[in-house]
């Protein structure tokens, strides 16, 4: 049990269920669909391009642009723009403080599926 859920350590008021409570603590920056899937494809790889994250996630150039920009103004990410010839290259790297906002985010996700099956 080395990895225990600060969802089972917050104190809750009486009859209120882990689940009643804990949709409001999740970072609802990581938890939009686009986000989460950009933070989880840089944890898996050092790094990616603006090119190979728009194939891997299937959205469009703006969506991308718009959703990494949000990662990047929290930290989460770091970008670093370059040419490689004539060609602009942009690369996504994930960072310390987004590496342990993902590892939260999906601690507090683990806890609310174990709650849900322990009912």
């Amino acid at each position: 049990m080395a990895r225990q859920s600060a969802l089972k350590q917050e104190r809750r008021p009486p009859g209120q269920t882990v689940a009643e409570t804990a949709p409001a603590k999740l970072d609802r920056l990581i938890h939009e669909r686009l986000r989460l899937g950009i933070l989880s494809a840089l944890a898996a790889n050092e790094s990616l391009t603006f090119n190979e994250l728009k194939k891997l996630l299937k959205t469009t150039d703006g969506n991308l642009s718009v959703h990494a920009r949000k990662l990047e103004d929290a930290h989460y990410v770091s970008c670093t723009k370059s040419f490689e010839g004539r060609l602009p290259k942009t690369e996504y790297r994930l960072t310390a403080a987004g590496r342990r906002a993902l590892e939260k985010y999906l601690d507090h996700m683990e806890a609310l599926i174990q709650a849900m099956r322990e009912r």
